[in-house]
């Protein structure tokens, strides 16, 4: 996201923002503008996931999402009364995390209700690390759609571990997954993914996409070709970066993703922890 566009999202939120006795919040119908949503029926049931989440994680909603009623002028003089929500910070962060992923102002959002100090190099440095924790979580499940999905074709677990590590000698120009393990100082019982950038992750789970879609298009049966196929993605996702100026062996480690994920669930707990407070003084 450019640093023009977080500028600008940044002081349309904060525009947006009210405070009342030190209680900093913001009305969820002006929210619904603010995250892309054109209809307050699709916003209404990312709100009400965003409530299932702050419930399980221990804290009361009313105090994150009481509902209000308020009029709205109809033009002419005419005016309706409404529904609303009024949402604390951390409600807000909730519903930018139940929030359509797609959007560049749910990833804006993330960072932004999850920061508690305005400055926009400590938004932009988060906006990374929920790319990058993102960027995982779909590499896990495509690799996990892969395993199933050859399972059914006749490959076991030792198959999907050679076919992976083909995949990766093709995607590293020919180094294999122990020697960039070592490269990065990846521990051996942890995987190599875990330590490496956005775009390397990127990259891992496009091929690996493209190799599910063809295994069912194609209806490939057996290690070989399914192997096969799969350097062949590796290959030409390689070839993409290489003209781009990407090399994937050349990247430097990212910090260990499971640090990362304490860390941002670390700040989730602070920032409710601080409306709690506010709510109660």
């Amino acid at each position: 996201m450019k640093k023009e566009v977080i500028a600008k999202l940044r002081k349309t939120f904060e525009d947006y923002a009210y405070q009342k006795e030190s209680i900093e919040f913001w009305f969820a119908r002006d929210l619904q503008n603010l995250l892309g949503y054109l209809k307050w029926e699709n916003f209404l049931k990312v709100i009400q996931k965003a409530e299932e989440a702050c419930k399980n994680s221990g804290y009361a909603s009313a105090d994150h999402f009481p509902e209000v009623r308020k009029m709205v002028d109809l033009g002419s003089g005419a005016e309706r009364e409404i529904d609303d929500y009024v949402l604390t910070r951390y409600a807000c962060y909730l519903v930018a995390q139940n929030g359509d992923p797609r959007k560049e102002e749910i990833a804006f959002a993330q960072s932004y209700f999850a920061v508690q100090t305005r400055k926009q190099e400590l938004i932009e440095e988060r906006i990374a690390f929920v790319e990058r924790l993102e960027a995982r979580k779909k590499l896990t499940a495509s690799e996990i759609e892969f395993s199933k999905l050859i399972y059914e074709r006749g490959v076991d677990q030792q198959g999907f571990a050679r076919i992976r590590s083909k995949g990766d000698v093709a995607l590293f120009g020919g180094k294999t997954t122990l020697h960039m393990k070592k490269k990065l100082g990846v521990p051996k019982n942890r995987p190599m993914a875990d330590f490496l950038p956005t775009i390397t992750i990127t990259a891992k789970n496009l091929a690996t996409e493209i190799t599910n879609f063809n295994v069912k298009k194609k209806n490939l049966e057996g290690e070989g070709k399914i192997s096969s196929e799969h350097v062949h993605n590796n290959v030409d996702i390689r070839e993409l970066l290489i003209q781009r100026g990407i090399k994937p062996e050349a990247l430097p480690p990212e910090q260990d993703i499971k640090k990362l994920e304490r860390r941002v669930k670390k700040e989730e707990k602070k920032i409710a922890k601080g409306n709690g407070q506010e709510n109660k003084s």
